[in-house]
């Protein structure tokens, strides 16, 4: 039972880490442009416009995936709660890999949203 919480606990770090960091996005924490935190590409770097509109746009993303993996994670453990260490150890890595999935999938989203939105040199189409 004590490996099952450790996993457990470990599973959910990530879901935890993007809820947190998509609240403080949202909210503006990284409200000034600079190359150490926040949602940093070369097009959201742009101005401020574009690096508001990426910041806002990753929170909102990392937010909601962040709560739903968070609800499967717990759902997935629970179903194995009980079970021998090993196979607790190979379901919680394949969930870890499995979430770090959306976190990298939203780059290519936010990227998106930031060509439809801003021209190449940043200003709104």
């Amino acid at each position: 039972m004590g490996f099952w919480i450790f996993m457990t606990c470990c599973t959910l770090l990530l879901p935890v880490i993007m809820i947190c960091t998509g609240a403080a996005l949202r909210r503006g924490k990284f409200s000034t442009i600079n190359p150490v935190s926040g949602y940093r590409t070369r097009r959201s770097m742009q101005n401020q416009q574009t690096w508001d509109y990426a910041q806002r746009e990753c929170g909102r993303l990392w937010v909601r995936w962040g709560v739903l993996m968070l609800v499967l994670t717990v759902i997935a453990m629970l179903l194995f709660m009980g079970e021998d260490t090993d196979h607790i150890g190979v379901v919680g890595s394949v969930i870890t890999v499995l979430q770090m999935i959306p976190p990298f999938l939203s780059i290519a989203i936010v990227e998106k949203k930031l060509r439809e939105k801003f021209d190449e040199n940043g200003l709104p189409r």
